[in-house]
């Protein structure tokens, strides 16, 4: 009798604890959306987002001459869905300056004299620039290369038949032509591990205030919603700083990563890019009600900039409404951008449509945050 009153109450005990524990979740309501309606959001955006073949690779074709054969090859470059014809160029120049600006990834140049040199039986070649600072993007796409075309010049009867082929494809993988995949991924990790790290601290800092009750003592001080962001965010610049140092130090040290670029324009840019995920991550913090639902805001926002950013997987490789998603987050333009200047050299003229988007999504949420605050103090 004594093990049955003992085991009636303990489970009187939990069955108390459970039905407590349901009523803090049904009162909590942003926490308890924000595990049901995740999971099933992600699930839906990265199910149909990510794809690990690449497609609609943007590509320039070099032009030299204008015939038959050069406009059968760039149809059947049209007609596959590994690459899509963004620009049609003439000058050696601009065709350099599109790969090194990331504005494509492959170039195809169709030499002067082409044709007639294939038509002769002189097997001519076709060169093949592919920005290889992304491997991923470019392997498959240059393995379907060759056949694609040589299929596509096999319909024009006057080109004769001929094993090996009457032409051959010369590849030049720029910026990493031995495929090595630290290049890609040291300077992915040094934006993902930044975006991971401001995130999560500044969107604890209104919320740890909140609960820690010293709100109070900084509302009674003569300061205004704008000085307690800066003062918030500042030191936080200064430790960003310190880890993007460490990480670019340890991928030269380590990983044999080049900076072929302006290691002073890299560090701007850096800041920038800090800069702007404590502004997001601030935001957090003036939206959550505690520090739990602080951390789960930064964590929905970190998962997309990971996959949907071209860290994880290629970004042209994704639908066009998915790519529309990764241009709001600043991670995709910050990969663009250390990758541009490590592996590329390139400066800031190339890279100013990524540089503006950082400052226009910076601004977006300092706004928002300084509103939220002012609000809060309201």
């Amino acid at each position: 009798m004594s093990a049955f009153s003992s085991a009636r109450g303990f489970f009187r005990r939990v069955g108390a604890m459970l039905i407590k524990e349901f009523l803090q979740l049904r009162r909590d309501r942003v926490s308890l959306a924000t595990m049901i309606t995740i999971p099933l959001m992600q699930l839906l955006l990265f199910g149909y987002a990510i794809n690990t073949q690449p497609r609609n690779l943007p590509t320039a074709i070099l032009v030299q001459e204008s015939s038959d054969v050069g406009r059968t090859i760039i149809r059947a470059l049209e007609n596959t869905r590994y690459f899509k014809i963004t620009h049609v160029v003439h000058d050696e120049t601009q065709f350099d300056r599109l790969l090194q600006s990331g504005a494509v990834l492959f170039g195809v140049e169709i030499p002067a004299n082409f044709e007639r040199a294939l038509r002769r039986g002189d097997r001519p070649a076709l060169l093949v620039a592919a920005d290889a600072s992304d491997p991923v993007a470019s392997g498959s796409a240059l393995a379907a290369l060759g056949p694609l075309v040589q299929i596509a010049l096999q319909n024009d009867r006057a080109i004769p038949d001929a094993i090996p082929p009457p032409f051959e494809i010369r590849t030049h993988a720029r910026y990493n032509p031995g495929a090595v995949s630290q290049l890609n991924i040291v300077p992915g990790l040094l934006g993902t591990i930044l975006t991971l790290t401001m995130l999560i601290y500044t969107a604890l800092s209104v919320t740890r205030e909140t609960e820690r009750g010293t709100m109070e003592a900084l509302l009674a001080m003569p300061i205004n919603p704008v000085e307690i962001m800066l003062g918030k965010i500042i030191p936080y610049v200064a430790i960003g700083f310190l880890q993007a140092t460490m990480i670019v130090a340890a991928g030269q040290l380590l990983f044999k990563v080049p900076i072929f670029g302006d290691l002073t324009l890299l560090a701007v840019l850096t800041t920038l890019f800090i800069a702007t995920n404590l502004s997001i991550g601030y935001t957090f913090s003036t939206l959550a009600q505690n520090q739990l639902q602080a951390v789960q805001m930064a964590m929905m926002f970190f998962l997309p900039n990971i996959l949907l950013s071209g860290f994880a997987f290629p970004f042209a490789g994704m639908p066009l409404w998915a790519q529309w998603v990764g241009e709001v987050l600043p991670l995709t333009h910050y990969l663009r951008i250390v990758r541009a200047i490590m592996l590329k050299g390139s400066d800031l003229a190339d890279l100013r449509y990524d540089t503006l988007a950082l400052v226009v999504l910076m601004l977006l949420a300092m706004t928002v945050a300084v509103t939220r605050f002012r609000r809060t103090l309201d």
